[in-house]
């Protein structure tokens, strides 16, 4: 028998909130963590991004925070980025709204005004980004005494971008008896820090490691020429419905998205040096489909959660073996199977070789041009079969 949220203990208000949005099976992650969310039981989920994640305890939270006082909310929610605030909240939102739950993103970039009169009106779930909360807390506009649940969402994104002392300042604030959710890729180092410290007994749910993520993706490495990089990334582009392409540099991810419009790719850059209304509108463009490629730079990815991205392009080969896998992690999400590419110069090919090493995957580099018809289908070209038949001949 298939496992529903009715049968994980889910009202049945709840369930047709998700089911009026096309959301009737549970994830696995959903499936292991609702039953202890709502019975009030702290929680650890291990699990990549994409895996369900924001359901798995929006929920609980949902099910059990109560009606906040004005400035004095019932529920927190602390993500890493403004981007992954607005869509923590958008996801919540069908059940918020069945529940007559107030919920508010609260992040850095937004005028503070809005924000302040929304928690003087009362807000019951907030979902914030740590510098913003403390700027809240530390002004007389929110107390966090009347926290009843508290989730830290992708809490190895928040060591990563050196956010853990502003949620340990936070997790401080919360002073009365309430239950803590915690989700991360890793549970190591500074995360497992925050989890011996902050959670009480917590059970522990783990759902795929990021060595089957690599084995969920189809991986190709491609060695290019500086002056038809660009043309070989707009024929990647133009072979999938959503291509996602990373950068080093804010600069670059300009540059990129410049030179992808001159070769009749509609591309829209998102970095942290951009408008918060401009990366919004960025991404909103892209996960609608209106624009077909996306180019970031790693930390302003962290905020991109969309289903359905056919291909990650490295267009600047990732620094390391774990930013290729955060940054891969893109694709592939919610069960599907992802296509990741890098972009190699000749200069580029012994780091990358390195790369292949530690991330375990074993892929020759092909040199190819613009104009190989099988860029336009980069997931039927099998490369390692290829050489492997030219090899015998």
């Amino acid at each position: 028998m298939s496992t529903t949220f009715e049968s994980l203990g889910v009202a049945s208000d709840l369930c047709d909130a998700l089911a009026e949005h096309g959301i009737t099976s549970p994830f696995p992650i959903q499936a292991l963590t609702i039953p202890d969310g709502l019975s009030g039981r702290d929680v650890c989920g291990k699990a990549k991004t994409g895996s369900g994640k924001t359901i798995a305890f929006g929920v609980p939270l949902i099910e059990r925070v109560g009606t906040a006082e004005p400035k004095r909310p019932t529920g927190l929610v602390l993500v890493p980025t403004r981007e992954l605030a607005v869509q923590v909240c958008e996801e919540l939102t069908p059940m918020s709204d069945r529940r007559g739950v107030r919920i508010r993103a609260v992040y850095g970039g937004a005028p503070m005004e809005r924000q302040i009169s929304a928690l003087r009106k009362g807000v019951d779930v907030v979902v914030a980004t740590p510098g913003r909360l403390i700027d809240l807390v530390e002004r007389g506009e929110v107390t966090l005494s009347g926290i009843q649940v508290v989730v830290v969402d992708e809490a190895d994104r928040m060591a990563d971008m050196g956010f853990l002392p502003q949620v340990e300042w936070l997790l401080r604030r919360v002073d009365r008896e309430h239950q803590t959710m915690l989700f991360s890729a890793t549970l190591d180092g500074e995360v497992n820090h925050l989890v011996r410290h902050y959670l009480n007994g917590p059970v522990q749910h783990e759902v795929r490691s990021e060595t089957v993520t690599v084995e969920e993706m189809q991986h190709r490495f491609l060695k290019v020429h500086e002056l038809d990089k660009v043309k070989v990334a707009a024929a990647i582009a133009r072979g999938a419905q959503r291509t996602l392409l990373f950068v080093r540099t804010k600069r670059g991810a300009d540059r990129l998205a410049r030179d992808l419009k001159k070769e009749g790719v509609q591309a829209s850059a998102i970095h942290g040096d951009l408008p918060q209304r401009v990366r919004e509108r960025a991404l909103a463009d892209f996960t609608a489909g209106k624009v077909p490629a996306l180019v970031a730079t790693d930390v302003a990815a962290r905020g991109i959660h969309v289903d359905e991205i056919d291909v990650v392009v490295h267009y600047d080969p990732p620094e390391d073996h774990k930013s290729y896998l955060h940054r891969s992690g893109r694709t592939a999400r919610a069960g599907e199977a992802g296509l990741v590419v890098t972009l190699a110069l000749w200069n580029q090919e012994l780091e990358v070789e390195r790369l292949q090493k530690r991330v375990g995957v074993q892929q020759p580099i092909v040199e190819v041009f613009s104009n190989d018809p099988r860029l336009a289908d980069l997931a039927a070209w099998d490369p390692a079969a290829e050489a492997s038949a030219a090899g015998s001949r």
